[in-house]
């Protein structure tokens, strides 16, 4: 399947550029459109939100990609001994980015399609793992706890308890 190779190249690459030596997976977060586009094309007002809000919050510890389908965040995961948990950063950046497009629609953004809040992944075999957590309509309300509460659960039943692996440091020596 030629868009799963991306996506896994996408992660490979995301994976790779993090210094980071925490046990941990790397995820993504996808805001995908149920119908039309999520662009800067059709969504200017939102995405006018969507960069002021990515400039006044810069973060290190994910990657925001655009699609036509919608944005998707990359993010490394750090698993610890009670499970996984999100940043402060990835949840704001979530519902900055909802919110964002309901804000865009009644600024006059065409189309006004529900969102799917989607999280995915590859299990330790190395297959697509894709969750739907939550569906937003066009005016809903946003609420930051229960996005939090969504991701948190999808993430502990889509990773395993085992999944977590070193980062390694590229710059390794050969003996």
């Amino acid at each position: 399947m030629v868009w799963e190779d991306e996506f896994r190249r996408r992660m490979n690459r995301f994976e790779t550029s993090l210094p980071t030596q925490e046990s941990g997976t790397s995820i993504s977060i996808k805001i995908r459109v149920l119908g039309g586009c999520f662009h800067r094309e059709h969504s200017p007002h939102a995405y006018k939100k969507i960069d002021e809000y990515l400039s006044t919050n810069p973060s290190t510890d994910l990657v925001f990609e655009e699609h036509e389908s919608g944005p998707e965040i990359l993010v490394w995961l750090s698993l610890v001994t009670a499970g996984v948990s999100f940043s402060a950063n990835v949840i704001n950046l979530v519902t900055a980015i909802i919110k964002a497009r309901t804000d865009g629609i009644k600024d006059g953004d065409h189309p006004s399609e529900p969102l799917e809040l989607i999280l995915r992944g590859f299990d330790e075999d190395g297959k697509l793992k894709e969750e739907k957590i939550l569906k937003f309509n066009s005016l809903d309300n946003v609420n930051g706890d229960l996005i939090e509460k969504a991701l948190l659960n999808s993430a502990n039943k889509l990773i395993p308890k085992n999944k977590g692996k070193k980062k390694k440091i590229s710059n390794s020596s050969t003996s």
